[in-house]
C-alpha cells in the first residue's frame, strides 16, 4: 500500500470561483445536477433519475445523523457577543447529554473569547425577550415570566476548544434547550448567516439521532419520491450513524498529508446493519456520502483488529492504521469478527470512534461506489474521492466546472462507479 503521508496536498488543488459555490439549496432537493462517472465515462443527469442509474441489486448505505443547533450566541450587556459552538459532549455519550434536564458539559469553540473576562453567561431560552449577561440576576429574569434560563460556565482549554458547563432551568432536556436557543451551523465557506429555511434544508429527510455539527450533504438530494423509486427498482437501503464534527471543514495546511491531524468522530451502527452488509457480499454496495464511506471502512479495520485478538474492548480506528499496520483479511471475515465481538459483549449497537483518513493508496474493502457532493480544494474529502477513482477526479471536476455544476454543501452531486460491469 502506498504511503499517503508523502502525498503533496498541492496536487489536490483546483480553481473554485466564489460564484460556483452554492450559497442556497435548490427549490427542490432532487432537481440538482448529477455527474455520473461510470467505467471511465463522464455524463450529466438529474439526481431524481438516480434510481435508474444504479447497478441492479445495489445496497445504498446512508448516514442518518441529525445536525444540532450548535451555535449558541450570548449577548452581553455591553453589546458585545460571545458565540459558543458545541462540538461534542465532554466525557459523556451524545444520547445521554441530550437527555439531561439540568446540566451537562460539552467541548466547545468559543468565539470572541477575549471578551469573556470571567463569570458565567446567561441566555433566555424561551419567551419573547432575549435577556443575557455575565452577571445578570436570575430572579429578575424570572419576574419577567420567563423561567427557562441557560447558563454557560467556562472551564479550562483543551487544544483550541474549551470545556463548557451548561445548566438551565425549566426541566426541559438539553436537546430541547439547544433546539430553541441555538442556530444551525452552516459551513463557514457560505459566508452568510443561517436563515429559517436552513433549519429544514440543511437536514436530510431521514435525519434522526442528533449529534452532528455539519450535514452529511450527499444525502440532502434524496426525497421521499426518490426513496419510493429506489424501492420500486429493488434497490436496498440501510442506515448507520456517524456524527460529523467541525473537523470536516478543516483544510490540509501542511505541505504533505502526513502533517495533517484527522478529526475523530463518533460511530453508531446497529447489528442488523452490519449483518445486512455482510449478507450483501458480492453485490454492489454504494455509500451515500464520505461519512458513510469512512464508517463502513472503519468497521472493516475494527474487524482486522479483532482477528486473533479477542481482548479488544472498544472500537477505535486511528488515522494511519491501514497504512502503518496493513494486515488485510477477507471482508467477510472482518465483518464476521465484528458481529462475533458484539455477540460476546451482548451488544445490539456498535459504538465506536474513527480517525481514519482515506487517501490515494488506500484499498477499499467494503464499497464499490459512492454518491457524494463536490468538495473543497485541498481537503481530506477530495483525497477520499481520489482513493476511489484516482486522478480521474480532475477530469470530473473540470467537467463540472465547464458544465455549470454547483459546488460544496448546497451544490450538485456525483455518482462514482469506477468498476461497474
Amino acid at each position: 500500500m502506498t504511503d499517503p503521508k508523502t502525498i503533496a496536498i498541492a496536487d489536490y488543488d483546483y480553481p473554485l470561483p466564489e460564484d460556483r459555490i452554492a450559497k442556497y439549496p435548490l427549490a427542490e432537493r432532487d432537481k440538482s445536477k448529477l455527474l455520473v462517472f461510470r467505467n471511465g465515462n463522464i455524463s450529466e443527469d438529474t439526481f431524481s433519475n438516480i434510481p435508474n442509474l444504479l447497478p441492479d441489486g445495489s445496497l445504498l448505505v446512508f448516514n442518518n445523523t441529525k445536525v444540532i443547533h450548535a451555535r449558541l450566541v450570548f449577548q452581553k450587556e455591553t453589546g458585545s457577543t460571545i458565540e459558543i459552538f458545541c462540538l461534542e459532549p465532554y466525557q459523556t455519550a451524545i444520547s445521554e447529554a441530550f437527555e439531561q434536564r439540568e446540566h451537562c458539559t460539552w467541548l466547545c469553540f468559543v468565539g470572541n473569547n477575549k471578551k469573556w473576562k470571567s463569570g458565567c453567561l446567561e441566555k433566555v431560552v424561551s419567551g419573547q425577550q432575549s435577556v443575557v449577561s455575565e452577571h445578570s440576576s436570575i430572579q429578575a429574569i424570572k419576574q419577567s415570566g420567563i423561567n427557562t434560563i441557560l447558563t454557560a460556565t467556562r472551564r479550562e482549554a483543551v487544544g483550541n476548544a474549551w470545556i463548557i458547563d451548561f445548566s438551565w432551568t425549566g426541566g426541559i432536556s438539553f436537546a430541547e434547550v439547544i433546539e430553541q436557543a441555538g442556530v444551525i451551523p452552516l459551513p463557514p465557506y457560505l459566508h452568510r448567516n443561517a436563515e429559517a429555511d436552513d433549519n429544514e434544508r440543511y437536514q436530510t429527510v431521514y435525519a434522526d439521532p442528533m449529534g452532528s455539527v455539519a450535514a452529511p450533504t450527499a444525502g440532502l438530494h434524496f426525497t421521499e419520491r426518490v426513496f419510493s423509486q429506489l424501492q420500486s427498482r429493488g434497490i436496498l437501503t440501510d442506515f448507520l450513524t456517524l456524527h460529523v464534527g467541525a473537523g470536516t471543514f478543516k483544510p490540509v495546511n501542511s505541505d504533505t498529508v502526513g502533517g495533517h491531524e484527522m478529526h475523530t468522530e463518533k460511530i453508531v451502527v446497529n447489528r442488523s446493519t452490519i449483518q445486512n452488509i455482510l449478507n450483501h457480499y458480492g453485490k454492489p454496495l454504494i455509500a451515500v456520502g464520505t461519512t458513510s464511506v469512512r464508517t463502513l471502512e472503519s468497521i472493516y479495520w475494527f474487524g482486522v483488529q479483532l482477528e486473533g485478538n479477542s481482548s479488544v474492548d472498544a472500537m477505535h480506528v486511528s488515522q494511519w492504521e491501514p497504512y502503518d499496520n496493513p494486515h488485510e483479511i477477507d471482508f467477510r471475515k472482518s465483518y464476521s469478527n465484528v458481529l462475533d465481538w458484539m455477540a460476546r459483549h451482548d451488544a445490539d449497537i456498535l459504538l465506536g470512534e474513527t480517525q481514519l483518513i482515506i487517501a490515494p493508496g488506500y484499498k477499499y474493502h467494503v464499497i464499490s461506489g459512492m454518491i457524494t457532493n463536490f468538495h473543497q480544494p485541498k481537503s481530506t474529502l477530495l483525497l477520499l474521492v481520489s482513493a476511489l477513482i484516482g486522478d480521474e477526479w480532475k477530469r470530473c471536476y473540470r467537467f463540472a466546472l465547464d458544465h455549470g455544476f454547483r459546488f460544496l454543501s448546497y451544490g450538485d452531486s456525483c455518482l462514482f462507479l469506477p468498476h461497474d460491469n
